[in-house]
């Protein structure tokens, strides 16, 4: 199973950059792994709400243009089902126990993700009930992503 986690944005932080790239790096001995960014979009001037839902729309054109049919698709979002480390371990072993070829964890922009990209999701996912930026949030999933791998492995993890 390969997994990919596709965000709306490129990482522009070194600090960030430099986490994200060493957990993708130890991410890659246990298979496949791929970060894909799409550009963001710029604010709307004036905060509009039907302007930000354009803008999340199509940012999610160019989210769902990256997800393949088969996938097991996971937005990221504040409403999502929280899980901790060992229950994203023990969903991780089942989606490859049922088949699944590629699971996609997505994360939308600084506005959030659009209505489209969740109504493909499969299931949602929450990192907590605070909000983060989503530049760290990437680096949470990734290294949350790689804790999981290490438990599925039997490996030892630091709690």
């Amino acid at each position: 199973m390969s997994t990919a986690v596709l965000c709306v944005g490129k990482m522009k932080e070194k600090a960030y950059r430099e986490l994200a790239d060493e957990y993708l790096k130890r991410l890659g001995r246990y298979g496949k792994i791929e970060e894909i960014e799409i550009p963001d979009l710029p604010e709307p001037a004036g905060n509009s709400p039907a302007l930000e839902e354009q803008v999340k729309t199509r940012e999610g054109e160019a989210l769902l243009a990256k997800i393949r049919p088969g996938d097991r698709v996971i937005a990221l979002t504040i409403r999502g089902k929280q899980r901790s480390s060992e229950e994203l371990a023990e969903h991780v072993r089942e989606m490859r126990t049922n088949g699944i070829s590629r699971m996609v964890f997505v994360i939308g922009g600084s506005l959030g993700l659009g209505e489209n990209v969740l109504a493909r999701a499969d299931e949602e996912m929450s990192m907590s009930r605070m909000t983060f930026p989503h530049r760290l949030a990437r680096v949470m999933l990734l290294e949350q992503l790689y804790r999981a791998e290490k438990i599925i492995a039997g490996e030892r993890y630091h709690k």
